[in-house]
C-alpha cells in the first residue's frame, strides 16, 4: 500500500485539479447513467432492443 506521504500528495493533486477546472467544465463532465445500466450493464438495453424487434415483426406478420 502507498505510504502516507504519497497518499497526501495524490489527494492534494486531485483537489488542486478540481479547483482549477471551471464550473462549466465540471458540470459537462458529469454524465448520469441509469440505475439499470449501473446494476445490470447492457443486459436491459439488449433485452429492450430484442423486445422492440419482436413486436415489430409481429405487427408486420398480422398485416
Amino acid at each position: 500500500m502507498a505510504s502516507g506521504d504519497e497518499l497526501i500528495k495524490y489527494i492534494t493533486e486531485r483537489v488542486v485539479h478540481f479547483i482549477d477546472t471551471p464550473k462549466d467544465v465540471r458540470r459537462q463532465a458529469k454524465v448520469k447513467e441509469s440505475w439499470t445500466t449501473r446494476w445490470f450493464g447492457m443486459i436491459p438495453f439488449s433485452m429492450s432492443l430484442w423486445k422492440e424487434d419482436v413486436t415489430t415483426k409481429r405487427k408486420k406478420r398480422t398485416k
